[in-house]
């Protein structure tokens, strides 16, 4: 077994609740919210589908880990708008496409439509498309599924829990203090 199908975790404690960080020697592969056995037998079929063999090592000290954990605590205490961490995507190219513009173009503190994303990918008739790729975002908070929201203003659904895009939403336009 070569050292590539060994993947990291690690569960941390943040205002709205705990988050999970899966990572591998190449960058973090998912960040969800919840810890990490509640999310075990949705981590079991996401690794079967993308690395076949694997094995889930919890390590807190994985460089990843580390880096992700501490840019999420910055970003919750209000300190940071952007993250660094190298971020390892596994995906569709389509879903790949959809991520890495809610990542360039959607800032903090803004927010845009399913179909404001569509448009961003020159393909304005995806906004079905879209939405299930926002819905299937793998790094809770880093890539801002958050902050896409209906074109009536609406919140939509949020694979972390509308009381969550909420709370990160109101966060971003305010800074305020997050609560649990």
């Amino acid at each position: 077994m070569n050292h590539h199908s060994f993947l990291y975790y690690d569960t941390f404690q943040t205002p709205l609740g705990a988050m999970t960080v899966l990572a591998n020697d190449e960058g973090v592969c998912r960040i969800d919210f919840g810890h990490h056995e509640d999310r075990l037998p949705a981590y079991q079929s996401w690794k079967r589908k993308h690395f076949l063999k694997g094995e889930l090592v919890y390590d807190p000290d994985h460089a990843w880990i580390v880096q992700a954990e501490k840019e999420l605590q910055e970003y919750f205490q209000g300190t940071r708008t952007a993250f660094d961490v190298t971020l390892n995507c596994y995906g569709t190219d389509f879903q790949r496409k959809v991520w890495r513009t809610l990542l360039h173009q959607v800032p903090f503190g803004e927010t845009r439509s399913y179909k404001d994303i569509a448009l961003a990918l020159h393909s304005p008739q995806a906004i079905r498309a879209v939405g299930g790729a926002v819905n299937k975002n793998p790094f809770s908070v880093i890539v801002p599924c958050h902050r896409v929201i209906g074109s009536n203003g609406k919140l939509v659904g949020y694979a972390g829990g509308l009381d969550k895009k909420e709370k990160l939403l109101d966060f971003e336009k305010h800074h305020t203090v997050l609560q649990h």
